[in-house]
């Protein structure tokens, strides 16, 4: 452990880089990724940087902040490269996952139990899952992050600390200009209102000056961007402003209690962060009673601000992770110290149910894996071999440790299995043959200039990896192509509707891609990841 102590935050990010690297570019590109990729390839192929597109259209949802990261990452790696594309969104949990060692040292003053609150972040589901359904999201709530920490150091300080206030306003800008105000909402205001309940603000008049000039600096970095789309663009930046901010109060609605499951997107630690919710059995077990009331108001106001905006997604509670993975670390923290000496049946069972299901799926593992992999073909044996094994042995060594009541180890194995799951467990899906998926392929539709008709998947966009031009312009009337053959990437159904077509031009079908990683049988089969590859010949 004296290694750890002098080497905490390099250690931890070998550990992510080893759990997240080695298949970084298995995952299909979701549908998130796939308009912030086509943005990035936008700004380095037609020089959007500061007016953004996605297909050549304007897109000025999200501000450039991390796109203009990933394009540069993509410069470097390759510009048709997911690694590439994906490595700033590592770079990011790694951050995340420093910055909760940092804050955390500050509160405990003690490194090893802040180095097991940053192993619980970077390997909490949805922190992980993010990466892949909106990657944007790890950005700003990881700036923010950094601002948070920060901002508590300068609060702690009796004396206006401007290293540490300029710091704080250079990063809250960044999560402006990575997400606008979300994270500023889910997570600053928050930590804000928790922090005024357990450590109170001192000197606030020797620092009035020291906070304008944050506002000052997060406004400068975060706001000019807008200002600018503002001025350049006005109209189309004015009805995607309002569209957006319309989405808040109208789309995607669900009730107030929506998020009220949100210590389950913790994956493996879903029971011990129910626990470490439960205020009275825990505030007389912690050894820091300032910091646990601390992260669990923090946890619990970040839930219900979020719980106010009408519109609720699931990925919206990533950033109650965060406070969350410190709440965990207390219960943990106590676990350690105290299992060996616990009887009480109503606090070690929830241990060994937790603990116990964990290393029961890897004992399970090679049985219901061969089950599942028997008819698949040789290469998906070698990865399903070596994964069986490895979360076998995790899972048996969880069982040995759980009967000694050795806690830390435990832990540490729980940590190591669900980066195992990630590291040998992804290859075996990417050797399963998959009959459905049929990606885009550039040698048929290169052939001739393509165009679209209706909407279409961006997830299709990327793979074409070019512009898409609609047949229809935004008043519905045709745009007829100068070219006497060429080709339309559709679906049926919107082919069919257009009988001025079907009259001017011989249609001949070449081709079908279906995205899809599922059977159409299933509920999760998705029309819009369907499209046929027509070539249009003019009628003589």
């Amino acid at each position: 452990m004296n290694w750890l102590k002098k080497h905490p935050i390099f250690l931890l990010c070998i550990f992510t880089a080893l759990m997240l690297l080695p298949n970084l570019d298995v995952l299909n590109v979701s549908i998130m990724e796939a308009r912030n990729f086509i943005t990035a390839r936008e700004m380095i192929t037609d020089g959007h940087w500061l007016l953004t597109t996605m297909n050549g259209e304007a897109r000025y949802q999200k501000p450039p902040l991390p796109t203009w990261i990933t394009a540069i990452s993509s410069m470097l790696f390759g510009i048709k490269s997911v690694f590439g594309l994906r490595l700033p969104t590592v770079l990011m949990v790694m951050l995340t996952g420093t910055y909760i060692y940092k804050l955390s040292f500050e509160i405990l003053k003690n490194s090893t139990h802040s180095f097991f609150n940053a192993l619980i972040v970077v390997t909490s589901f949805y922190v992980i899952g993010i990466t892949i359904e909106a990657p944007w999201d790890i950005f700003s709530h990881s700036f923010m992050l950094i601002a948070i920490f920060y901002l508590f150091k300068l609060f702690q300080k009796k004396i206006p600390s401007w290293k540490d206030g300029i710091l704080a306003g250079i990063f809250i800008g960044f999560s402006f200009m990575s997400k606008g105000p979300i994270s500023i909402y889910a997570l600053l205001l928050p930590f804000l209102i928790s922090y005024g309940f357990t450590f109170k603000y001192k000197s606030l008049n020797k620092k009035t000056p020291l906070y304008l000039a944050i506002i000052l600096i997060s406004l400068g970095i975060g706001g000019w961007w807008f200002i600018y789309v503002r001025l350049h663009d006005p109209l189309t930046f004015q009805i995607i402003t309002q569209k957006e901010t319309a989405n808040w109060s109208n789309y995607n609605v669900k009730p107030f209690y929506y998020y009220w499951s949100f210590f389950s997107q913790s994956g493996i630690w879903t029971i011990p962060a129910f626990i470490s919710l439960l205020f009275p059995y825990l505030k007389d077990r912690v050894r820091n009673k300032k910091g646990y009331l601390f992260s669990l108001l923090w946890t619990i106001f970040a839930v219900i601000l979020l719980s106010i905006i009408p519109e609720k997604k699931a990925r919206y509670l990533m950033p109650v992770l965060i406070p969350l993975a410190i709440n965990i670390g207390f219960y943990i923290d106590y676990l350690i110290r105290n299992f060996n000496y616990l009887n009480n049946k109503k606090e070690t069972i929830p241990v060994y149910i937790n603990f116990g299901l964990i290393a029961l799926i890897g004992v399970l593992f090679p049985f219901f894996g061969y089950f599942f992999l028997r008819t698949s073909p040789p290469n998906s044996w070698v990865p399903f071999i070596i994964a069986s094994f490895i979360l076998f042995i995790i899972g048996i060594l969880i069982i040995y440790y759980l009967i000694k009541k050795n806690i830390k180890f435990v832990f540490l194995l729980t940590i190591a299995f669900f980066a195992s799951i990630l590291i040998t467990g992804l290859p075996i899906y990417q050797s399963i043959p998959n009959t459905t998926y049929k990606p885009v392929s550039n040698e048929i539709t290169n052939q001739v200039k393509t165009y679209t008709i209706g909407s279409i998947a961006p997830e299709i966009i990327w793979q074409f990896d070019d512009k898409l031009l609609p047949l229809k312009s935004k008043k519905n009337s045709f745009i007829y192509p100068n070219e006497e053959i060429f080709g339309v990437l559709t679906n049926a159904k919107e082919l069919k509707k257009e009988k001025q077509l079907n009259s001017r031009y011989k249609i001949k079908i070449v081709s079908t891609f279906n995205l899809n990683l599922v059977q159409p049988n299933s509920k999760k089969y998705k029309d819009r990841l369907v499209y046929n590859f027509y070539l249009l010949e003019k009628k003589m």
